[in-house]
């Protein structure tokens, strides 16, 4: 196999990886709004079965050995297809970090991501773990939501192929615009998490008001505290209705923000573009922001629908891809961004090789 083929089939790969990985964001998300997140009170079992159905053929046990956490078998199909599907992931990623030594002579090959990768995906197993046994504390599940994320933007970058041209004065101030907007992004995909994982997406029922008020009731002080104790059960929130509706306004107005960053850039980027994919991947950039807003109007107008909470989480994943695919097109390959390897910081006037 030749390297430019051995290299399309990586991408190929990581393309795949990418695909598992958003399954595994949104089927969790999903299996966070069934309240199905204890849906196996152990780990990587499930009541000590591999799969629900060992467990219901034994359900009468149950009651003994987990007297707290009665068997309810479709809470457990959810949490252990999500479980699954993120048990499929990682022996995608452990794939490409073994394609990625076995074809390290390729200056082009990609060889840190990969292993960063592996090392993100364990990481989300030992949060998977720990979200079951401290009964989904709100830090934990945030982290582990995040680290799905992570996987997922590294898989996507790694499946990209990297454009290979010099970028042009026009394109140049869009670069630090793009920083700052992918910063908010990144900060309300984490505030995002704290509302879910806090059960605080209902606190405001109504839109563009919150109980009828633009100015409701809130506690920011005790909305963000990070850590209250081991032993407390986080299944439903603890929290009280004013800090629950601090944590919403406050990722409302975080939409607003990152929101009309991310469109502000995906304008400039357009208006300087100097290829048709800087264009192609500003104008989704654009798309997934408006679609995002959408989802989150309608999601509260409609009364918070399962199908539009799973949409929303899906709107965030797109909306990444596309911020990642125009951050690809922005920062062509290079040696300066030092993911392939091969080292160097400086310009080459060679055309530049790897990711």
């Amino acid at each position: 196999m030749s390297t430019s083929n051995a290299l399309r089939w990586f991408r190929r790969a990581a393309g795949l990886g990418a695909l598992l990985a958003a399954i595994v964001v949104v089927v969790g998300a999903w299996v966070r709004l069934t309240d199905a997140g204890l849906g196996c009170p152990d780990w990587p079992g499930c009541y000590g079965h591999v799969h629900p159905a060992g467990a219901l053929a034994h359900a009468g046990e149950l009651g003994t050995t987990y007297p707290s956490r009665p068997f309810v078998y479709q809470k457990a199909i959810h949490e252990m297809v999500h479980r699954y599907i993120a048990g499929a992931l990682l022996l995608v990623i452990l794939g490409l970090a073994a394609f990625a030594v076995w074809n390290r002579r390729d200056p082009a090959q990609p060889r840190v991501l990969p292993f960063v990768a592996l090392a993100v995906v364990i990481a989300q197993a030992a949060l998977g773990a720990f979200t079951v046994t401290l009964l989904v504390p709100p830090p934990v599940v945030t982290l582990h939501l995040l680290g799905g994320l992570t996987t997922l933007a590294l898989l996507w970058w790694l499946a990209l192929a990297p454009s290979r041209r010099d970028v042009k004065a026009a394109e140049r101030p869009v670069r630090r615009l793009a920083l700052a907007a992918f910063a908010a992004l990144v900060l309300q995909l984490a505030l995002g998490g704290w509302t879910s994982t806090n059960y605080a997406a209902v606190a405001c029922p109504d839109f563009p008001t919150c109980q009828g008020s633009f100015r409701p009731a809130t506690d920011f002080r005790d909305a963000f505290v990070l850590w209250r104790g081991l032993g407390i059960n986080y299944e439903g929130g603890v929290l009280e209705g004013p800090a629950r509706t601090a944590i919403h306004l406050t990722h409302r107005v975080m939409a607003v923000v990152a929101g009309l960053l991310l469109a502000i850039l995906a304008a400039a980027a357009f208006r300087r573009a100097q290829t048709p994919a800087v264009r192609l991947a500003a104008a989704a950039v654009g798309a997934a922001v408006v679609l995002q807003w959408l989802i989150g109007i309608n999601l509260i107008w409609q009364g918070f629908p399962l199908a539009l909470g799973t949409a929303h989480n899906a709107g965030a994943a797109l909306l990444l891809l596309a911020t990642l695919s125009l951050l690809r097109q922005l920062w062509p390959a290079g040696p300066e961004i030092g993911f392939s390897g091969s080292g160097g910081r400086g310009r080459s006037a060679a055309p530049p090789r790897g990711p």
